[in-house]
């Protein structure tokens, strides 16, 4: 299904600005950054003060569900096609930042699930499934996905959950667990076993509405309780012979359950990680709010160089994975054949980094980052909010497996072919295809064209010579760095077309995933320069400069399992000025600076 282009509707926008930098932001960002306010002012209702008390209290914040649903957040999920404003998903994880900034519960339980689930319908569902579900959502109706039973885990294959038809009629029994939204979702997509025929055909998706559940035939389960996203409702079904017509299967034609999760899980794995990005950014922001103004030792945290250290590689990492994060979301408009691959190294490679910067923030907080009270008293929300990124829809160990059985068909192919990417997959902000969630493959065949990116980028690098900003230190240390990274996919090919049979399941012996963990660096490193090479030819400001793409090849060439290396220190200052700067502008710490949370503050800019 292809999705056309359709700006919708947001109460209180902008008219449309003139054509401008490519790179610009959605303007319907405005809208939604005035609907949530000022997050320091204690009065607002949707401010930080009112984000901690919800989730002391183990809530969704109330008058932020009611902020989003004026702005018609549920739109956002619908393809333009059907009435909704899904254009571009780079311009969907944009809009889901600013609310993750805000309240990754409101992120979750308001937006994302619901997302989660829809993309399922977009990508089965017949024209009478899909016209129900975006009429639901545009009103701001919920939709509920349960995917997962407990007992095994992110073995969807082992789903004990039935949906056996009789007569006329389907008869759904068994459990579902850890949904979100379970009991206010307005409709149901559900994974079950429809026959006992072994292999992959015998699961479906169906769609149910909750109202034509039969009385009596349906249980909600007790909600779980959780130490992260404490306002997020998770709950659980338990269906007994519950009747609903044959009908509710996803697309009509029974079979196509986990072929279409696998489809969906591509677009989900990889958005929702990208909006996870907005967590750390606000996390930084708060680190560097309390170093600037705590005194040590006679002057400011933020004037001690292991604290500035520790910020600035925070900073690179957060570019590194936001960088990695939008061409991989680009790529399911480019190139849906590859994006099999992409989503399983975003989630395990992104979701890492993310996790692992806000670990590192709450060092630099010391014994102020689990203060519930306070100028911090966010940080200890954002630090247990974070964690379910590395588990949550899938873990990140259950995406490092689904690769290794990639990586001989990669050896075979895309490291000997060299296919080059288009260069529009790079191009962060500019214009994109309509997105086709039919064209989304099983499985890359061993295509992948972003890895082998790097040896046509070494021609946009001098040879290191250039004044100090670093200029020269820092184009001697990218070049470098990709070189090295540019011969690893002929070694990767060599280590991997050798691989028993053996080591390519859960089984795999330490040095097989190993592989996996060099090859999804190859494939983070890749984005940084292809994204860093359009950049400097595009002359686009900030990203065009080399010190931040130098900056994240050196840190990902650290070895696995240990300290991030340091930056030399010339390059750690550049990017140290960086920071402050975007600190001090209100712009955010991702590749795209963003408006502040007045808009009037941003100088005229259109974002």
């Amino acid at each position: 299904m292809s999705v056309t282009r359709h700006p919708g509707a947001v109460p209180g926008a902008p008219a449309p600005a003139p054509a401008g930098p490519v790179h610009s932001l959605p303007t319907r960002l405005h809208a939604l950054e005035r609907l949530l306010g000022d997050p320091d002012d204690p009065a607002n209702p949707v401010g930080r003060a009112a984000v901690l008390d919800a989730d002391e209290r183990g809530e969704m914040l109330a008058a932020g569900e009611d902020a989003l649903h004026t702005y018609g957040l549920h739109t956002e999920f619908v393809p333009a096609g059907l009435g909704g404003r899904l254009t571009r998903l780079d311009h969907l994880v944009e809009v889901m930042r600013a609310v993750y900034r805000r309240d990754p519960c409101l992120g979750l339980g308001h937006g994302a699930a619901s997302f989660i689930a829809a993309v399922n319908i977009w990508t089965a569902g017949d024209a009478e499934q899909q016209a129900a579900a975006a009429e639901s959502l545009r009103r701001g109706g919920r939709i509920a996905v349960g995917y997962h039973e407990l007992a095994h885990g992110n073995d969807m294959a082992r789903t004990e959950f039935t949906a056996r038809l009789r007569g006329d009629r389907l008869v759904l029994d068994g459990c579902k667990e850890v949904i979100t939204n379970a009991r206010r979702a307005d409709a149901l997509v559900l994974l079950a076993r429809t026959s006992t025929a072994p292999g992959s055909r015998s699961h479906s998706q169906l769609l149910v509405p909750s109202a034509d559940i039969p009385a009596g035939r349906l249980t909600h389960l007790p909600r779980y309780r959780t130490t992260g996203m404490r306002g997020v409702q998770l709950g659980g079904l338990r269906f007994d012979s519950c009747p609903l017509p044959a009908a509710s299967v996803l697309g009509g034609t029974p079979g196509r359950g986990l072929e279409t999760a696998l489809r969906s899980f591509q677009v989900t794995r990889t958005t929702l990680v990208s909006m996870s990005v907005g967590i750390v950014d606000t996390a930084l922001d708060t680190a560097l709010r309390h170093v600037r103004d705590r005194r040590l030792y006679g002057r400011t945290a933020a004037d001690l160089p292991h604290v500035r250290s520790v910020l600035t590689g925070v900073y690179v990492d957060l570019l590194t994975a936001d960088c990695f994060a939008t061409v991989a979301t680009r790529a399911l408009h480019l190139l849906p054949g590859e994006t099999a691959i992409h989503a399983q190294a975003v989630k395990y490679v992104v979701a890492g980094i993310l996790m692992d910067a806000v670990n590192r923030l709450s060092g630099v907080l010391g014994a102020h980052f689990y203060l519930r009270e306070g100028p911090s008293a966010l940080f200890q929300k954002l630090l247990r909010d974070i964690q379910p990124v590395g588990f949550g829809h899938a873990a990140r160990a259950a995406c490092q497996t689904s690769l290794l059985p990639q990586l001989p068909l990669l050896a075979r192919r895309a490291w000997r072919e060299h296919t080059t990417p288009p260069a529009a997959l790079f191009a962060v902000g500019e214009e994109l295809p309509p997105l086709d969630f039919g064209a989304l493959a099983l499985s890359a065949g061993g295509r992948e064209s972003l890895s082998t990116s790097i040896e046509a980028a070494l021609g946009d690098l001098p040879d290191g010579a250039g004044p100090a900003y670093g200029s020269g230190p820092a184009y001697g240390l990218l070049r470098a760095h990709a070189e090295r990274f540019a011969r690893e996919p002929a070694r990767l090919a060599e280590a991997c077309a050798a691989l028993d049979p053996g080591e390519l399941s859960v089984a795999a012996s330490p040095f097989a995933y190993d592989l996996t963990t060099r090859y999804t660096t190859l494939l983070t490193a890749a984005a940084c320069v292809g994204t860093w090479s359009w950049a400097r030819r595009a002359g686009i400001p900030e990203l065009s400069e080399p010190a931040w793409a130098a900056a994240a090849l050196h840190r990902l060439s650290t070895p696995r399992g240990a300290a991030p290396r340091a930056l030399p220190r010339p390059l750690e200052d550049a990017l140290w000025e960086r920071l402050v700067e975007r600190h001090r502008t209100g712009g955010g710490y991702t590749l795209l600076p963003r408006a502040p949370h007045h808009p009037a503050d941003a100088g005229g800019r259109t974002q």
